[in-house]
């Protein structure tokens, strides 16, 4: 077997063993096996194995590896969502993402299609989304998941 069937199929477990959230999370996971692995070669990885991010247990989003075509839309909408908000905030169980010009609608169905847990509806104007959640806990886990997905 070659070096990078190898180190793929370490990635594999690894993500399913811990809840990996980040390209350094998972270098510095790989490194603790004896890999030496760069960004780019573990950028690289994750595209081949077709890894996407989900939101875990804890609310903050880990990757995954995709097991159908839903998950490969998942990955999709949640690639558009990434490319589309600025900005995430809560008051009481209601979120207002921000976005930019343009696109809520586009983040909005993003949003609708990751069916996230305790959220109930939404609605997009032109560069805001309200979110309405069941709980105050809801809103507080979307908007944790949220910023851990657009890195803020």
């Amino acid at each position: 077997m070659n070096i990078r069937k190898v180190r793929q199929n370490k990635i594999i477990s690894l993500i399913e063993e811990f809840p990996i959230s980040t390209q350094d999370e998972l270098i510095e996971k790989l490194r603790e096996y004896d890999f030496e692995v760069t960004q780019a070669t573990i950028s690289r990885d994750i595209k081949e194995l077709k890894l996407i991010k989900k939101i875990g247990p804890s609310g903050k989003s880990i990757y995954t590896v995709s097991k159908n075509d839903n998950e490969a839309l998942l990955s999709k909408y949640q690639a558009i969502f990434e490319g589309t908000v600025i900005s995430v905030d809560y008051a009481i169980n209601t979120c207002v993402v921000k976005t930019h010009i343009g696109m809520a609608n586009a983040a909005c169905a993003a949003i609708d299609a990751m069916k996230w847990e305790g959220v109930i509806g939404t609605i997009a104007g032109d560069d805001t989304i309200f979110v309405l959640c069941r709980t105050e806990e809801n809103a507080a886990a979307f908007c944790r998941a949220v910023k851990d997905i657009i890195d803020e």
